[in-house]
């Protein structure tokens, strides 16, 4: 197959010099001659919060972060800052890792308004720093007199760092490049987004009608017409469609209506390949190149080996991320827990190659190796939650390559355009290689949780990744056109639903969002509402399958409990963000006949992680995360098109920037271990007999008379 060049040489050079927007280096003394320098910047120290800052020399400080949020502002600019320095840098010394730098280009200070980097690794000695600001120094016109950066120094107190030659410099030879890269792949993306609207936007005259998998064969029907020589084109996950020039992969079409039925398996780049995970597209063949004349379609059915039952959630109330390692077991009986997602990072135990005490899997002709130990945990999770007739939709997260048990692996899955800031990765299906691996984790899962006998225990549903509208950071593929993301996204979604549906014909696949709706929630991440709009184009085009929605409607400020006081929701489709407050926006989409499943079947909607926070262990502070709740889930009651709440976290943990989250505290707490907090009565009488009454003290905190007074309607 023939395709037109995705990377330019230019961006093949990119990629292997790692275009990542930090770098950090040994011995910052030699500078690079080429670039230049118009000043030293220094800090405001009386803008520092959470952090002390002390002079120590010309030039140079030491910071000490004394809370989870810790920042400070340089002092603004006298002068314009010359437009070719856009290289932010300086030499640091840290005694911990430093989990992000988030530069603000102020004024305003907002979270639009700033660039988020990876990890600043501890260093004992002198290493150098360095982003590029570029891009966004000339999207937000910064660099003007009176214009300054805040610094956002990672999440964690006590962490003590020295810095020095604070500085904004030239690119040099190297970065050039490396910009130079960037901007030729944010040409090629814009290129692929616009094909790809185009192609979704088209009007069709022919079509194919249906694609089913069986167990041997895949039969695909449809229909065409005029002049010229017509084939079947197969497109594997691994392509672009709009990007084909010549297909390989062709079958000849005599009739102008068809139905033709092709092997299932075939051998494609050494792997056994289940061409149930294909789509299929009518062209006109040509001589150089083939014309798509109709939307590719997936498959419609898919046949499963075996019929497991339906369970749907006896009642709404969940745990976020349960582990039944976590401790305190009874609570799934004390809180009347009915459904639970639990976090499959399968690369955190999955080899390429034989080892001990590894449980062997084999597809496409590959075996592939599963620590056992660690697999046998899961079981164990499985196991319980099972047990207790509790639906499991699994997190499906891919870790970036450094944290991969197996660097082989973390070679293959780590998506190529993947940068630092992401906390996870896209999964990468551009090669028959890294498609396979992911396919064999995905049937791995899948053959051992979707048993008749359910041995292991059993995942019911999956959940694609997390909060990929905040994809630069959740599920990252580096900065991408919203729909170049969503192709690929949606085409991961795809695969793990033919996937699932072979061994359960009633799994269903969730898309995982924040809390943005109309509004991102940052510069670089995208809004809930187009990405779902996008996930309807896609289906309207290619064929509808059975997706849900797994939503994440924390309050506006996560620390903050009062969601009732939320500014950024409003009772609107418009709204910036779907809080506890406005729940209602949410219930009244996925409601709308446009919105549901072959436009009858309501779509499932889970909020799979939220929770209200207690600032501290004080009285008031646990009064008002318990409010919260209790607000949250008056307004529950009168929404019958949310499905399931499940809380996180399910325990406060040390990990989470601060936050106290939990039902229960802190498992270290010096006063009262993982103690239950008041939000977890209030949690446990949900949906009892006892809920109004435990429930009644809280209605002068949220400010009402009547519980009535929490639920709106929607404009």
């Amino acid at each position: 197959m023939k395709s037109v060049t995705y990377k330019t040489i230019i961006l093949s050079l990119f990629l292997a010099t790692s275009i990542s927007l930090l770098s950090c280096k040994d011995d910052s003394a030699s500078q690079t001659p080429s670039v230049v320098i118009s000043s030293y910047l220094s800090f405001q120290s009386s803008s520092a919060s959470q952090l002390q800052v002390t002079a120590k020399g010309s030039g140079q400080y030491e910071l000490k972060t004394t809370g989870e949020d810790p920042y400070v502002s340089l002092v603004p600019l006298l002068v314009a800052n010359p437009s070719g320095n856009v290289v932010f840098t300086f030499d640091y010394q840290s005694t911990e890792a430093i989990s992000s730098l988030q530069v603000f280009f102020a004024a305003p200070v907002s979270e639009d308004r700033s660039l988020k980097t990876g990890t600043i690794p501890a260093s004992a000695s002198w290493k150098t720093f360095s982003v590029d600001l570029g891009v966004d120094i000339k999207k937000f016109n910064w660099g003007n007199p009176g214009n300054y950066l805040r610094l956002d120094f990672g999440n964690q107190s006590g962490v003590v760092i020295q810095i020095r030659n604070i500085q904004l410099r030239t690119r040099n030879a190297s970065e050039e490049a490396q910009a130079k890269a960037r901007e030729e792949l944010i040409a090629s993306d814009l290129l692929l987004e616009s094909n790809i609207r185009k192609y979704l936007d088209a009007n069709y005259t022919f079509q194919i009608t249906e694609v089913k998998a069986g167990t041997s064969a895949i039969t695909i029907k449809g229909s065409y017409s005029g002049q010229g020589t017509y084939g079947l084109g197969e497109v594997m996950p691994s392509d672009h469609l709009t990007q084909i020039v010549k297909f390989q992969h062709v079958t000849a079409l005599n009739s102008s209506s068809f139905s033709i039925d092709l092997d299932r398996f075939v051998v494609r780049n050494g792997f056994k390949y289940d061409r149930g995970l294909s789509k299929w597209v009518i062209v006109r063949i040509g001589t150089s190149s083939d014309e798509v004349v109709a939307h590719a379609r997936y498959a419609d059915q898919i046949v499963s080996v075996q019929n497991l039952p339906v369970q749907k959630p006896t009642g709404r109330k969940g745990l976020g991320g349960y582990s039944a390692g976590r401790g305190f077991q009874t609570d799934l009986d004390d809180l009347h827990i009915s459904s639970a997602t639990v976090n499959v990072a399968f690369t955190e135990f999955m080899y390429l190659n034989p080892r001990a005490n590894a449980i062997e899997h084999t597809y496409g002709d590959r075996t592939y190796y599963f620590d056992k130990t660690r697999v046998e945990a899961l079981d164990q999770t499985l196991r319980t939650a099972q047990s207790k007739k509790i639906v499991v939709a699994a997190i499906i997260l891919v870790q970036k390559a450094s944290q991969c048990a197996d660097p082989e692996i973390g070679k293959l899955l780590q998506h190529p355009d993947y940068t630092s800031q992401g906390i996870y990765t896209m999964p990468n299906m551009t090669t028959p290689a890294s498609f396979n691996c992911y396919s064999a984790a995905l049937d791995f899962l899948a053959t051992r949780y979707c048993r008749n006998d359910n041995s292991y225990g059993r995942i019911h549903h999956w959940i694609m990744h997390n909060e990929v509208d905040a994809g630069l950071s959740w599920t990252n593929m580096g900065e991408k056109p919203m729909l170049v993301y969503m192709d690929t996204y949606i085409k991961s979604m795809r695969l793990c639903y033919n996937i699932a549906r072979k061994y359960d014909g009633n799994s269903e696949v969730f898309a995982s969002y924040t809390h943005s709706w109309a509004a991102a929630v940052g510069s670089k991440y995208y809004a809930t509402r187009d990405m779902l709009k996008a996930l309807q184009d896609y289906c309207d085009a290619e064929g509808d399958f059975q997706w849900a929605v797994a939503y994440h409607p924390y309050p506006e400020n996560l620390f903050e409990p009062k969601t009732w006081n939320d500014t950024k929701a409003t009772f609107s489709q418009n709204t910036s963000l779907v809080t506890f407050k406005n729940l209602e926006v949410l219930n009244a989409w996925i409601k709308k006949p446009e919105n549901k499943y072959k436009g009858t079947i309501k779509r499932t909607l889970w909020l799979s992680e939220n929770g209200t926070n207690s600032k501290t262990y004080g009285d008031q502070d646990l009064k008002e995360q318990a409010a919260g709740f209790a607000y949250t889930w008056k307004k529950l009651k009168v929404l019958d098109g949310i499905d399931a709440f499940q809380w996180h976290n399910w325990i406060d943990n040390r990990l989470e920037d601060g936050l106290r989250i939990g039902l229960r505290r802190f498992p270290d707490d010096s006063a009262d271990p993982g103690g239950k907090k008041p939000v977890w009565y209030v949690y446990q009488a949900a949906d009892t007999d006892q809920e109004d009454t435990v429930f009644e003290p809280y209605k002068s905190i949220i400010g009402i008379n009547n519980w009535s007074e929490v639920v709106h309607s929607v404009q």
